[in-house]
């Protein structure tokens, strides 16, 4: 997933304790407790939810998006739990953050979970060979359950390929094996030794982990991931065309081309979708609180507590080509500086969500329009952590040393130049 690819207010004081929660759930081997760092019960301060919020509205122009929802947890200073804008152009601003929503490639750090999870308890091995779980993909003899994992396997992207079609007709239930063979169908890279992102392997992963231990993605991602933190609102929905949640939902939509750019008047509604569209590539559902809940545990490897060998996230590669040297790509994530975790698109809407492991920061954001694809929801992530990084510690709290290798005026920019051109359509 390089940099440029294509894939990927009302306050909600409620949510500033979220990530404070005791969060328990049953694993298949014994009862599981994580606690996460304290989250002081404060909202950040008035010019720091400012800055944020001009950087939201300036990253929603960018994308064509009319509205985001928003999650930034500062555990010594506050948090910022909201919706900016509105469902469609020109609309109230009727965003909240119980809204559930597509996560993308979110979902890939949560298929990780489960193969290191069936790893740990003897079902899988992560060195087991792909062929050994998966028929018909026998020029990948080479290839690990664990290259799928860290994004080795040298495989390509089917997301050039059916992009079109899923967006033509997202109802359409696709087969794992089918939508993964566009992207095997491309030029292979070096196995074991490059990053490259590869919606493929994911989708080759979860048919994997299905194989081995006879269970659906659904049901492995409910007991080994969101079960045992208690996501209570996230899931990997059965393939059958849906909202992403049977109660209050955050619309997805893309912009239509016209001669010059978009008609960003006239938002198409792609709500209603296939999970099978993304599987154990992007296809779970969730809301902002269990995004940033999940981003923080994540990021501390909390499912995996007491278990640091292998260390998930301890050889990373770098992200792509010419990446900073902080961005590096390994485990189904990212890690930003001292920072872990994703970004990406699906039809309908693009996020990103990252935690420091040490101190518990977490920004978590999701915007209603893919069109841009995952960069402006990326670089949003990055100007947010940024801004709220400086927030003071609130009373009685002290401040952690902690710092970012970047800066917000840096991803404001890059923002603003990467901008979609909305121009009027034609007269008819």
């Amino acid at each position: 997933m390089q940099l440029l690819s294509t894939r990927r207010v009302r306050a909600a004081v409620a949510g500033a304790a979220v990530l404070g929660l005791v969060l328990t759930g049953c694993s298949s081997e014994a009862t599981f407790t994580y606690t996460p760092p304290e989250q002081v019960d404060a909202t950040l301060p008035d010019e720091t939810v400012t800055a944020m919020q001009g950087a939201v509205t300036n990253a929603l122009t960018a994308a064509g998006a009319s509205g985001a929802i928003v999650g930034v947890w500062v555990p010594w200073s506050g948090s910022w739990v909201t919706g900016v804008g509105s469902q469609t152009p020109g609309g109230e601003a009727d965003l909240t953050t119980d809204m559930s929503f597509r996560i993308a490639d979110e979902t890939r750090l949560m298929t990780c979970d489960v193969l290191y999870a069936l790893a740990d308890e003897g079902v899988v091995g992560l060195d087991d060979p792909v062929v050994d779980h998966v028929s018909g993909v026998v020029d990948l003899k080479d290839v690990t359950l664990l290259d799928l994992c860290n994004g080795t396997a040298g495989t390509g992207s089917s997301e050039g390929i059916v992009k079109a079609a899923m967006l033509n007709t997202p109802g359409r239930e696709w087969g794992p094996l089918e939508l993964a063979s566009y992207g095997l169908g491309q030029s292979r890279g070096a196995v074991g030794t490059t990053y490259r992102d590869s919606d493929a392997g994911y989708l080759l992963l979860g048919i994997a982990l299905e194989h081995a231990s006879n269970k659906t993605a659904s049901e492995l991602i409910a007991e080994y991931v969101t079960e045992p933190l208690g996501l209570e609102n996230t899931s990997l929905p059965a393939p059958a065309a849906a909202a992403p949640g049977a109660g209050a939902v955050m619309k997805g939509h893309y912009l239509k081309p016209v001669e010059g750019g978009y008609d960003c008047t006239a938002p198409v509604d792609i709500t209603k979708l296939s999970s099978s569209t993304g599987f154990t590539d992007s296809g779970v559902v969730s809301t902002i609180e269990d995004l940033g809940r999940y981003a923080q545990a994540e990021a501390r490897q909390a499912l995996r507590e007491g278990k640091d060998d292998p260390a998930r996230f301890g050889a990373p590669l770098p992200a792509y080509e010419s990446a900073p040297s902080w961005f590096q790509a390994t485990g189904g994530g990212f890690l930003a500086g001292s920072m872990v975790g994703q970004y990406g698109w699906t039809p309908g809407y693009a996020t990103s969500a990252f935690s420091d492991p040490k101190t518990g920061f977490t920004v978590a954001v999701v915007l209603n329009n893919s069109t841009a694809g995952s960069p402006v929801a990326l670089y949003l992530a990055w100007e947010l952590a940024a801004i709220a990084s400086k927030a003071p510690a609130a009373s009685g709290q002290t401040a952690p040393e902690f710092g970012l290798p970047f800066t917000a005026e840096q991803y404001h920019q890059t923002i603003t130049d990467g901008a979609i051109t909305c121009v009027a359509p034609p007269a008819e």
